[in-house]
């Protein structure tokens, strides 16, 4: 009889347990994502991305299109060297400011 008992309570842990998760998951179903910042409110306006011949480059956000520069060449330097690739060939490749 006990081992009866024990086998009609452990068929209910997994309906119990699905049942836990989906009413967790249906309170938050209801609530719609929400951005707290616009992505062009915010931020740098101007990036700049530098490459090395070899390696992993550097992508990089700035106030200004020459800080922009100088950061995206910092992280080419760190990366390519990190990457095994070529750190002192290094280039800018692309530098812009959103309108």
């Amino acid at each position: 009889m006990t081992r009866l008992s024990a086998a009609h309570c452990s068929s209910w842990v997994p309906l119990i347990l699905l049942a836990t998760l989906l009413g967790l998951t249906a309170g938050c179903a209801g609530n719609a994502a929400k951005s707290r910042y616009s992505a062009s409110t915010i931020g740098s306006s101007c990036y700049a991305k530098a490459l090395p011949t070899v390696g992993e480059g550097g992508l990089a956000w700035g106030d200004t299109l020459n800080m922009a520069r100088k950061k995206s060449m910092n992280n080419c330097v760190r990366y390519a060297g990190r990457s095994g690739g070529t750190p002192n060939t290094c280039q800018v490749v692309l530098a812009q400011c959103r309108k």
